[in-house]
């Protein structure tokens, strides 16, 4: 299921310890007429990883034989045969592209033999859009889910206060329904295809230590990644079947995985631990939405001293001082600054510059450079961050990160360049954002954050 996170924008008011000086009005920056669309190409990744089989062993069970509740499940499952995937009514044109994409991947990486069939057809996944509003007047804080057992919102609605719907009752997998809301941008579209048809075919479970996967409630994934493939295409071999239990998968996997990731074979371990469910609460208690800020914010605090505590500086630690961040915005922009740099910090490590944890949390960065004048910190973030933000297909994070840069050429007085920058990002805004009217928010959210004087530049 992908969760409403909390908000990603970094809003003028709290980049700055003082008031903005006030700047001359501009004309809308937004042309009349929109450039075409940006997408990316078809993602396609390496069939083995560079990682231990042990420690994929030990995340494969994870993700299989639990759910995101901490409740155990006791037999695999997953369709035998064939499958079938149908919309329920058709989509948008750049909304089926990806799903043929997506189901490309599927066949070629993990060796699923899944087809698309004709809309509206009976098919082992059906894929059903509806408004937004509807949506969430039934599951108010998920963006999208899938749902065994039913055929369509009618049957969901009626079943889910039943045990119809347990996915831990289940036998084999015959039929389960994705529901995504269908007037969102095309790029969360996307992302619920990933995510929710992943889970449909495969692990249930989402893990918070895995760093490059979409089975992980931060987001901060949003395509499916190698790693994703692989644990599709181990839950898939022919040495498994419907109904084994954890202890026979466990027994299977070593031959499973030697044979299919033969780079994993005698790789140390990364000796990650489990994450304790008090921590996932507190994780989950800040970006819930059912509490005030102030609240939220000493959940993420709660998250970053037990992570310490623990002893931990992988993207747990990362998330939570990110999250930590975000949340003090607009409260305690000390908190927020000093919470961006040390999730910067920890994530370099961990990843690199050129990694999309490092690109999430350097936006922020660049965004608190540009406010208070350093344009060459903002630009030198942001051209650490775009190929990250590219090979992670996410348009919204690139386009806001191309925002940021044309707004420290503009203060550079580098305004053809700047210009040239915005139309690009304008391109990839029509793919990451849901309408022209968040488009032009973005646009002057990040005009606001002009500086009132800028930094000479050296060299």
């Amino acid at each position: 299921m992908r969760w409403f996170l909390i908000p990603a924008l970094l809003f003028a008011a709290a980049c700055t310890n003082g008031p903005l000086t006030e700047l001359p009005s501009r004309a809308d920056p937004l042309p009349t007429t929109l450039p075409p669309v940006k997408t990316f190409s078809a993602a396609t990744g390496p069939v083995t990883l560079a990682r231990a089989n042990a420690d994929i062993a030990r995340d494969f069970l994870e993700l299989s034989f639990e759910m995101e509740s901490g409740r155990k499940i006791e037999h695999l499952s997953r369709f035998e045969g064939p499958v079938t995937l149908a919309l329920a009514q058709q989509g948008p044109a750049l909304f089926q592209r990806d799903l043929a994409d997506l189901l490309t991947r599927f066949r070629n990486e993990a060796g699923i033999d899944i087809r698309q069939i004709e809309t509206g057809s009976e098919a082992n996944i059906v894929v059903a859009t509806l408004p937004q509003r509807k949506l969430q007047r039934t599951v108010p804080h998920a963006a999208c889910f899938v749902v065994p057992r039913v055929r369509n919102w009618d049957e969901f609605r009626k079943n889910r206060r039943s045990g119809a719907l347990d996915w831990t009752t289940l036998a084999k997998r015959e039929r389960v329904t994705v529901f995504i809301p269908e007037d969102v941008s095309p790029q969360e579209a996307r992302d619920c295809l990933h995510e929710e048809i992943a889970q449909a075919l495969g692990p249930l479970n989402d893990i918070y230590r895995l760093p490059d996967s979409v089975y992980n409630d931060d987001n901060l994934n949003t395509i499916l990644s190698p790693f994703d493939m692989l644990i599709l295409k181990v839950h898939y071999s022919k040495s498994l079947k419907t109904g084994m239990t954890r202890e026979a998968v466990a027994a299977a996997l070593p031959a499973i995985l030697d044979r299919v990731n033969p780079a994993g074979r005698g790789l140390a371990s990364d000796k990650l631990q489990k994450s304790p469910r008090q921590w996932i609460d507190a994780v989950g208690a800040a970006l819930g939405p059912r509490s005030t800020q102030s609240r939220r914010l000493a959940s993420a605090q709660k998250s970053v001293a037990m992570a310490e505590e623990a002893g931990w500086h992988d993207n747990r630690l990362g998330f939570g001082l990110f999250a930590q961040g975000r949340l003090a915005l607009g409260i305690e922009p000390d908190i927020a600054s000093e919470s961006f740099a040390r999730a910067y910090s920890v994530y370099t490590e961990a990843f690199g510059k050129d990694d999309i944890h490092t690109a999430h949390v350097a936006l922020q960065l660049a965004a608190f450079a540009l406010s208070t004048g350093d344009t060459g910190t903002a630009l030198e973030l942001v051209n650490s961050s775009l190929s990250a933000a590219n090979r992670a297909q996410n348009a919204s994070l690139l386009a806001t990160l191309l925002l940021i840069k044309a707004e420290a050429l503009d203060a550079e007085g580098r305004h053809a360049a700047a210009a040239t920058v915005r139309l690009d990002a304008l391109g990839w805004a029509r793919y990451g954002f849901a309408s022209e009217r968040e488009i032009r928010a973005r646009l002057r959210e990040i005009g606001s954050l002009r500086p009132r004087s800028v930094k000479p530049v050296v060299g």
